[in-house]
């Protein structure tokens, strides 16, 4: 074996960057192994023509005020020393959870969401007061936690099922492995991050972020591999040794921290392994690109969470896509604009992977229009005064996020088979990311930073 690194991490994502980043700090010698040839993945970004394009990010979770302390956004940027104006935050105006004959809008400032429960549920307010405290109180982020459903717990305080089911709304698609549910920590995870604290968005998009990271890792001296695909991850002994390249190239390291995902990760390591279920969730999106912005035509909340069922049916769909249910981000909406002239509107639909990897290119095409129209005609109900015109479009599916990211079935979430503290059954071979059990974009920098912490600097 030719190169010997103390860490090697698959991946350049949030996850993996911030965990890189973390141990090349310390003076550890790093090397990140990304099969693409653009950071980010799952959250990463495009160009069509003079356009360029978010994919993953409607919205950056956990905003807190400068000078906030112990917040997770906070704590990453004091483990990763990036001050916190250079990532350029503009908070949302409103978002809006859209159930028949109901609706509850939240701002960053979570007053305005109990004062939306008082005034809609005035017999629960009591009760989703307690909860909140019972949530307040709650270590999301222990690594020792058992894994037990979130509604099991919420029934005990929210005995409304419409609020229940309107709560859970946002934090399900946002990160939910699980059908029609979510692990309880996750669920403080995303309440905390999306409720208590909020959305925003990095002034031009998750660029900002991946290029503060990359500058950063740049500065401490790691070194990055792009079109560098892992095929097998090695280990003799029940210890990790190295990992092999798609080209044959053989790198030889102490540890090994995957961002990849917990089956796609066990899928190239050798001999007798575990076989963690693949999660069921993917989606699909579309992006239209418009001759007006959302604030000309009468609509002004920056993300709809549209229900058209009393009952919020999170699970993956019977057919390609499910518009009964959708979230429709208008990023435009946020305090301040970028400046683009065009507006923008992105909608995301549940989807199911099996049936569109079925289709052949011509019918696949066809669908990919079918849903596009979809999503217009849910923008029309979100917003009835819509009245502009399409300028751009564009559509992924399931199979575009598995062919770009490498997630076994297009999954987003990952699987439900989670590692809260990251070992596996190797010694020596870690898992950071959305498998380790962190959510959202902070959530995902954070995994990686608490698993470079704990296994490659406190070890």
């Amino acid at each position: 074996m030719s190169q010997k690194y103390d860490t090697i991490v698959i991946g350049a994502g949030m996850s993996g960057l911030a965990a890189a980043i973390r141990l090349a700090m310390f003076g550890k010698k790093v090397c990140i192994l990304e099969k693409h040839f653009l950071t980010g993945g799952l959250n990463s970004y495009y160009k069509r023509g003079k356009r360029k394009f978010d994919v993953g990010l409607h919205a950056m979770t956990n905003f807190v005020p400068r000078g906030t302390r112990g917040r997770p956004l906070t704590k990453l940027l004091k483990q990763l020393r990036i001050p916190w104006d250079a990532l350029e935050l503009s908070e949302q105006k409103s978002s809006l959870i859209q159930f028949p004959g109901q609706s509850l809008m939240f701002t960053n400032n979570f007053e305005v969401l109990r004062e939306e429960v008082a005034t809609k549920f005035p017999l629960q307010i009591d009760n989703f007061n307690r909860f909140v405290t019972y949530i307040e109180e709650y270590n999301e982020v222990a690594l020792d936690n058992k894994t037990f459903m979130a509604k099991d717990v919420a029934k005990k305080f929210i005995t409304d099922s419409q609020l229940l089911e309107m709560i859970f709304c946002p934090l399900l698609i946002y990160g939910s492995a699980w059908e029609n549910d979510m692990d309880f920590s996750q669920f403080v995870i995303m309440f905390k991050s999306i409720y208590l604290e909020g959305f925003c968005r990095p002034s031009g998009g998750v660029r900002t972020i991946l290029n503060l990271l990359l500058e950063k890792y740049e500065k401490v001296g790691g070194e990055l591999r792009f079109k560098s695909e892992v095929t097998k991850i090695i280990h003799s002994n029940g210890k990790i040794s190295g990992v092999e390249l798609k080209d044959g190239t053989i790198l030889e390291c102490d540890k090994v921290i995957s961002s990849m995902g917990n089956p796609e990760t066990m899928a190239v390591t050798t001999g007798e392994r575990p076989e963690p279920k693949v999660g069921p969730l993917s989606f699909c999106e579309s992006i239209a690109c418009l001759d007006k912005k959302p604030k000309d035509f009468g609509f002004d909340h920056t993300i709809v969470f549209y229900n058209e069922k009393d009952i919020y049916d999170y699970k993956k769909p019977n057919t390609l896509f499910d518009h009964s249910s959708a979230v429709a981000c208008f990023p435009n909406n946020f305090q301040h604009d970028d400046g683009d002239t065009e507006g923008v509107a992105r909608v995301t639909y549940m989807a199911n992977y099996a049936l569109w990897k079925e289709l052949e290119r011509k019918v696949y095409l066809e669908n990919k229009n079918d849903l596009f129209e979809k999503s217009i005609e849910t923008i029309k109900r979100i917003a009835p005064g819509f009245d502009a015109n399409v300028l751009f479009k564009d559509v992924f599916t399931p199979t575009t996020i598995e062919r770009y990211t490498g997630h076994f079935e297009g999954t987003v979430y990952g699987s439900t088979d989670k590692i809260r503290d990251g070992r596996t059954h190797i010694d020596g071979l870690y898992i950071c990311g959305t498998d380790q059990g962190f959510l959202g974009i902070v959530g995902a920098m954070l995994s990686g930073i608490s698993m470079a912490n704990l296994h490659g600097l406190m070890e």
